[in-house]
């Protein structure tokens, strides 16, 4: 109980003198973090929305493999990201490897397939009047892509939140893609690990209370913004 509570005011230690290798990785994790969540749902909402509102060949094997993927392990995802980065990988020449724009890509693979899985099923769920109507008023498919997201917003904020979350804890494709180097590529979650496996437990837990924080701020800001209710005055 005293290593909990001694972590948990190292924690707040570390956020109010804003010490430089917390403050960096902190940044680090968040633009890592929001960059992949926004640049993936670039692609998977329009994906999303499509595999909801329009039958083709292929759409359930679609619906199938994005669903599989939300369970698919970081690790994996590491894995390929590094084989692929790797200078006899076929991006090796982009030089990838040991960056935050490498971490970002592999991300942006974790976050996809639970964006378009989360966004299918909240649009999908929508009532059928919604597409009818917009058809019916000649709407045309930029708005009504904008209608369904408008109606089901509570379904893709919370796709946006489940992406964030997983990508803001994740700890497999930055170590492995990144490599943990300080002042590069060390985040929180590889920083929190680093911290524990040299034994620093109290300082390892610490960190990973600030992660918890900001993962628990930057979640109550989304809702904020995309509360259905406003006070009445």
């Amino acid at each position: 109980m005293n290593l909990i509570r001694d972590a948990i005011a190292e924690a707040f230690h570390l956020i109010w003198t804003l010490e430089p290798l917390v403050v960096s990785a902190a940044i680090r994790t968040l633009g890592i973090s929001i960059s992949a969540v926004v640049s993936s749902s670039l692609v998977a909402i329009p994906i999303g929305v499509l595999l909801a509102q329009r039958e083709f060949a292929g759409r359930q094997a679609l619906v199938l493999a994005s669903r599989a993927g939300m369970a698919i392990p970081t690790v994996f995802i590491g894995l390929v990201c590094y084989a692929l980065f790797s200078r006899r990988g076929p991006l090796g020449p982009a030089e990838l490897l040991y960056t935050s724009g490498g971490i970002m890509i592999g991300e942006m693979a974790l976050a996809l397939p639970i964006m378009i899985s989360l966004v299918h099923g909240a649009v999908r769920a929508l009532d059928p009047r919604v597409a009818e109507t917009a058809s019916v008023l000649g709407a045309g498919p930029w708005r009504r892509l904008f209608t369904y997201l408008s109606e089901a917003r509570s379904g893709v904020l919370l796709a946006y939140l489940t992406a964030f979350g997983r990508c803001v804890t994740e700890l497999g494709i930055a170590m492995m893609v990144g490599g943990n180097i300080l002042g590069r590529t060390r985040t929180l979650a590889t920083a929190t690990a680093l911290e524990t496996g040299k034994g620093e437990f109290a300082r390892g837990m610490a960190m990973g209370f600030v992660l918890f924080l900001i993962a628990v701020g930057v979640t109550g800001f989304v809702m904020w913004l995309g509360r259905e209710e406003r006070p009445r005055r």
